[in-house]
């Protein structure tokens, strides 16, 4: 089990994420945007500087749904190795089979 200030630190940052997305993509546009002269993208990339950094998606850790696990994740369960064997082994996860051969 990770620190629970670890995943809860992991949660505020999601919902950081997801407040800063509309201002941080549309100054990235500004930003990106090579017709507009070099002062707005100038400042458009100044005023993405002043934004939060824990605003930024690439802050955010993948975890374990059920531990907060940080490392070893399947994307596709949004479950670490360990909790992914266990469920896996108790039939849990439906379409999931231990292998053999």
């Amino acid at each position: 089990m990770a620190k629970q200030s670890s995943v809860n630190k992991n949660e505020r940052r999601k919902v950081l994420v997801a407040r800063t997305k509309p201002k941080l993509d549309k100054l990235k546009a500004i930003a990106n945007d090579m017709s507009l002269d070099d002062g707005d993208r100038l400042m458009a990339r100044l005023k993405m500087a002043e934004l939060p950094r824990n605003g930024n998606p690439t802050r955010i850790r993948n975890r374990c749904a059920l531990t907060g696990r940080p490392r070893a994740y399947y994307r596709k369960f949004g479950l670490a190795r360990v909790m992914l064997r266990d469920l896996a082994n108790k039939g849990q996860i439906p379409g999931l089979t231990k292998s053999s051969w």
